[in-house]
């Protein structure tokens, strides 16, 4: 489970995006929502999109490995297609914040890698938001006046990536997925094949 972490507009998503188009057997965890819609997206793709009464249901029957409500829209990571993805032998990419990954870190405890992608410059972050052209003069404030809150639990995190360059901060985003791919723990079937050269453990 490997979780990306960063204010809105520092490049998540962007990266996220990267990983998956080159990564086969990493797969997106999709969260369901109960803001709007915006242009472009996806039922079932970007998000699952929802109601309160639903969500509220899906949080009280525990269907949610993480949730939380972030500028007045919730948002929750469903438990099912997460555990049918790493059953299945996948890695799974989650973009959340860190009240999610402070949630997913006491259900996934050993399983969790978390990267938190900071902006060069709170100018730079700013510049982002409005170039998206995504939301109101009032979102943007409010996104800025929330990242610095969010910043500050850098130190939560197992990697920190420094978005400078885009193409950069993706390369050390897949340096961190392989070695942590790499780890004796998580090299599944390592002991049977050490066994059929004859070394113990």
């Amino acid at each position: 489970m490997l979780v990306l972490s960063s204010p809105s507009g520092a490049g998540k998503s962007t990266i996220s995006r990267a990983l998956l188009e080159r990564h086969d057997h990493l797969a997106m965890s999709v969260s369901a929502t109960t803001r709007p819609m915006r242009p472009g997206e996806i039922e079932g793709k970007d998000y699952f999109f929802v109601d309160q009464d639903k969500f509220k249901e899906m949080a009280d029957d525990q269907e949610f490995l993480e949730f939380a409500t972030v500028f007045g829209n919730s948002y929750g990571t469903p438990r099912g297609p997460v555990e049918e993805a790493l059953k299945a032998g996948n890695d799974v990419l989650f973009d959340v914040d860190w009240q999610g990954t402070q949630q997913l870190k006491q259900n996934a405890r050993d399983d969790l890698v978390s990267i938190f992608i900071l902006p060069p410059s709170l100018e730079e972050l700013e510049r982002r938001l409005y170039s998206r052209a995504q939301d109101t003069e009032e979102v943007v404030r409010g996104r800025m006046a929330k990242a610095t809150s969010e910043m500050s639990h850098w130190a939560e995190y197992d990697y920190i990536v420094v978005n400078n360059d885009i193409d950069e901060s993706v390369a050390q985003a897949e340096a961190i997925l392989s070695a942590e791919r790499l780890r004796r723990e998580r090299r599944v079937g390592l002991p049977a094949f050490l066994r059929s050269m004859g070394v113990g453990q």
